[in-house]
């Protein structure tokens, strides 16, 4: 039987930070353009963090049962460990799910129904990475979608529900945190290139090999700059302050570009996720303290 810290573990808490920047940063967003919807900011990180445990539990059990663990060098997984049975994951990846959709019905009630169907597209596209038939993780298209809804979704979604516009504003702010999040799962497919080479997952990394990966993970560092730059633009300059993250990417940086492989690139994945967090927390201030409204 899995101890309580092995699902905390299997939880993968390290990627939480993931969860909530996107939200903290489409929260301040509103509050820059309308104003904050405490409660609805509430249930969308809620909803962010219940769904990023549920990718969590939902990747444990499919690369588990398909035997792409068997092999890891990352942390532990539940079920490549043998630590909790493939049924038991599978249940806890539906709870954290029942989690974010209670909540996201009450955003949906509150705001429009049609997000109902955003939620669903969520659900699917979390579930579908590495489950069913043909999982999109395995076939290079992770990264995308992680852009797409740890990113855009999530940052533009946290801003609609609280202001019920599209703002230009989160859009940019999408732009940073997506990158950033892309950034936290391309330095996690380059550290498992070799096992997932043997295992045929063909994940970007995969594809586009150690070195270029490398490149990668510098570039979308790079790209959550210019979208401070952005912000500060069509916002306030104090937004600039957000470039303070890149003190905190050093380290990885370093790590990445010289040459580190397997577990050396662990440390790495929290380092990203703090420094997300980070460039959250630095656009957010001012656009909390200078809101129009």
């Amino acid at each position: 039987m899995a101890s309580p810290s092995d699902w905390l573990a299997g939880a993968r808490p390290r990627t939480l930070p993931a969860a909530l920047a996107p939200v903290l940063a489409g929260t301040a967003v509103a509050a820059y353009v309308d104003q904050a919807v405490w409660w609805k900011a509430a249930l969308a990180l809620v909803v962010s963090l219940a769904l990023q445990v549920a990718v969590n539990y939902a990747n444990d059990y499919s690369d588990g049962v398909r035997g792409t663990d068997a092999d890891r060098v990352g942390p532990m997984r539940l079920v490549g460990s043998g630590a909790a049975s493939p049924e038991a994951v599978r249940t806890a990846a539906f709870l954290a799910f029942a989690v974010a959709g209670v909540a996201g019905l009450v955003l949906a009630a509150t705001t429009a129904w049609w997000l109902i169907g955003v939620g669903l597209v969520c659900v699917l596209a979390a579930w579908f990475y590495t489950g069913g038939a043909n999982p999109y993780g395995y076939l290079g298209l992770g990264d995308v979608m992680v852009f797409v809804f740890f990113g855009l979704v999530a940052v533009i979604g946290t801003t609609y529900v609280q202001t019920q516009s599209f703002e230009l504003l989160a859009l940019y702010g999408a732009v940073g945190i997506g990158s950033l999040a892309c950034a936290i799962l391309v330095v996690n497919n380059l550290r498992d290139i070799p096992s997932d080479t043997i295992a045929g997952k063909r994940t970007l990394a995969v594809v586009l090999g150690e070195e270029r990966t490398r490149y990668l993970y510098a570039f979308l560092v790079a790209a959550a700059a210019v979208a401070v730059v952005a912000l500060a633009a069509a916002s306030t300059w104090w937004c600039l302050l957000g470039l303070i993250f890149l003190l905190a990417m050093r380290s990885p940086l370093r790590t990445v570009l010289s040459g580190a492989v397997g577990p050396a690139l662990i440390p790495v994945l929290q380092q990203t996720g703090i420094g997300q967090l980070i460039w959250a927390a630095l656009i957010a201030a001012p656009l909390l303290v200078c809101g129009r409204y």
